[in-house]
């Protein structure tokens, strides 16, 4: 049986993590090898940590245990260079530390790399919950039916480069299992962003020629709560993590684009700022009004990009 790593990234977790770390415990997959990260917690999540691990029904569980420590925050992006370097599998299921895998994640997970060797990056279906983990706070499952635009199977790495260059289209980012060897050929993740990891991984991929794979089962469950670090609370109009995407965007993306499809997003930046600022980030009726109005009917790229579109 194959090993496979199991790293957590925690911050700040200690409300959610033993709830994380239980339901890795609970997989139905046996060889697996588990490690914390902790990118400097000061809320008593390296506490909880500890003692959970110490048990003798957890250090029985899992092949090896390893939890690392810093002495400062570092980011979200250095963390995961951290826990991948310190991985002895190359397979490797990352987790943060306010999610939970479901019992079959890894098993299914394992069972579609052995059936698509030629698979490195695999997807797949995610569950929303708000807060907690409870079926009465499920929101709903993502992708709710197989993608038909950046996973379909005919397409290239390339094919989905350039429609990653668009917009990043992976909602369902939690859910994926990546091979450590693939993400070591790109550079690791990009530390000059601390709060986004993802998109410029994605992009590095299949910008050379790693294709992202997918397959239609639920595997992961996300909570959406008011202290998680992009801020994804349904009723909050500008993100935190909006922000910064804007600034991943202008270093892999922009250089890639068209010039109008540039300023269109720069003028929607600088609206997202703007309200920031006033303190216009609760998603009401007149605030979303408003931001269309804005962003899309006093935007003079959005008309620009319609016509150069029809032209061409």
């Amino acid at each position: 049986m194959m090993l496979v790593s199991v790293p957590v990234a925690t911050y700040n977790s200690v409300d959610f993590i033993i709830e994380t770390l239980e339901s890795i415990y609970n997989q139905t997959y046996k060889e697996i090898e588990l490690l914390i990260s902790d990118d400097f917690s000061t809320d008593g999540t390296i506490e909880k940590v500890d003692e959970w691990i110490k048990q003798e029904r957890v250090i029985n569980r899992f092949v090896r245990i390893e939890f690392i420590k810093v002495p400062a925050n570092t980011g979200i992006s250095a963390n995961c260079n951290r826990f991948i370097k310190a991985c002895q599998s190359d397979w490797v299921k990352m987790i943060a530390g306010d999610d939970i895998l479901l019992p079959n994640c890894i098993e299914d997970n394992v069972k579609f790399i052995s059936e698509n060797p030629d698979a490195q990056i695999v997807f797949s279906q995610v569950r929303l919950y708000q807060d907690t983990f409870e079926e009465k706070n499920f929101l709903k499952t993502i992708p709710k039916s197989f993608p038909d635009n950046l996973m379909n199977p005919s397409f290239t790495a390339q094919d989905q480069y350039k429609i990653l260059l668009i917009a990043d289209r992976l909602h369902y980012s939690p859910s994926f299992l990546l091979n450590k060897k693939a993400i070591n050929s790109v550079g690791g993740y990009d530390e000059t962003n601390r709060l986004v990891e993802d998109y410029p991984m994605w992009l590095k991929l299949t910008g050379t020629g790693i294709r992202l794979y997918y397959f239609h089962k639920e595997t992961v469950g996300y909570r959406m709560h008011s202290k998680a670090t992009n801020n994804n609370g349904q009723d909050v109009l500008i993100k935190p993590s909006e922000i910064n995407n804007y600034k991943i965007r202008k270093k892999y993306a922009h250089p890639h684009l068209p010039k109008l499809q540039v300023l269109d997003e720069g003028w929607t930046h600088n609206i997202a700022l703007l309200f920031k600022n006033m303190g216009i980030t609760r998603k009401t009726k007149v605030n979303v009004s408003l931001y269309k109005l804005m962003t899309v009917y006093l935007n003079p790229f959005f008309y620009a990009k319609a016509v150069s579109k029809k032209i061409s």
